[in-house]
C-alpha cells in the first residue's frame, strides 16, 4: 500500500465519526484533502450544514464540493474536529504545523468536544521530535524566539518566503527530543512573541486513526 492510500485509508476511518454531525470542524494537510473528498464521494456534503476550517487552502476545497464554511464565532464550539499530524506518539500527543496552519488548528481543537486525528503509520513515533517543530511568531520576535529555542537544544530555522494565515512567520525547531510534551507546549507558549507552537500534548487528539498495511488501528 501506498503512502496515499494508506492516508485515504485513514479519511474513510473518520467517516462514522461525523455522523449526525451537522457543523464540523476540518483541519489542514494531505490526509485531510483525502477527507474531503472522502466527503464528496461518499455524498455526505447535503448532511453538512456547515464546517469550520483551519487554513484559506480548506476552506477553498471545501466550497469546491459544497459545503458552506463559517467562522467560529457563529458556530459555537463543535462536536467533532478531523484533522492530521506530523507525529504522534502513543499518548496521542501530537506535533502539528508542517502546512502551517498550528494556530488555527489548535484553536478549533480546543473549541471540540471530540478531535478525530488521521495518519498513516509513518507519523507514529515514540518520543516526538523527529519531526521539526514548527513555532508561528510575530515577525519582529523572529531571532529573539530563535534564540530562546536554542537555549532550549534545538535547532531552529525560519522557514523562508512563507507568511501564514495569520500573518506571521514559523521557525521549524530540529533536533529537539519532547519526552514532556505538555511541559514544553506551555514553556514555548510563553515565550514573548510566540503565536502557537506545534506540540498539541495540553490538548491531544481524542482518537488517532493510524492506516496501516493491515487495516487501520484506533489510538
Amino acid at each position: 500500500m501506498t503512502q496515499d492510500e494508506s492516508k485515504r485509508k485513514a479519511a474513510e476511518a473518520a467517516l462514522p465519526y461525523i455522523k449526525d454531525v451537522a457543523i464540523l470542524g476540518v483541519g489542514t494537510g494531505s490526509t485531510v484533502n483525502h477527507f474531503i473528498d472522502c466527503l464528496a464521494d461518499f455524498n455526505l456534503t447535503k448532511e453538512i450544514k456547515g464546517a469550520v476550517s483551519s487554513s484559506i487552502a480548506t476552506t477553498e476545497r471545501l466550497k469546491k464540493i459544497g459545503i458552506p464554511v463559517m467562522e467560529l464565532s457563529e458556530s459555537g464550539n463543535l462536536d467533532v474536529y478531523v484533522d492530521g499530524a506530523d507525529e504522534t506518539n502513543a499518548l496521542k500527543q501530537l506535533i502539528k504545523g508542517g502546512g502551517g496552519a498550528l494556530t488555527r488548528e489548535k484553536i478549533i481543537a480546543g473549541a471540540s468536544k471530540k478531535f478525530v486525528c488521521i495518519v498513516d503509520e509513518s507519523k507514529t513515533v515514540k518520543v516526538l521530535g523527529k519531526f521539526p517543530l514548527p513555532v508561528e511568531v510575530i515577525p519582529m520576535a523572529r531571532s529573539f524566539v530563535a534564540r530562546e529555542m536554542v537555549k532550549l537544544g534545538g535547532q531552529p530555522i525560519w522557514r523562508e518566503n512563507y507568511v501564514t494565515d495569520n500573518g506571521c512567520e514559523i521557525i521549524d525547531v530540529h533536533n529537539m527530543e519532547i519526552v514532556e510534551p505538555i511541559a514544553l507546549e506551555r514553556l514555548v507558549n510563553n515565550i514573548p512573541g510566540v503565536v502557537s507552537v506545534g506540540i498539541f500534548a495540553l490538548r491531544p487528539a481524542d482518537v488517532v486513526l493510524v492506516a496501516k498495511a493491515s487495516g487501520v488501528e484506533t489510538l
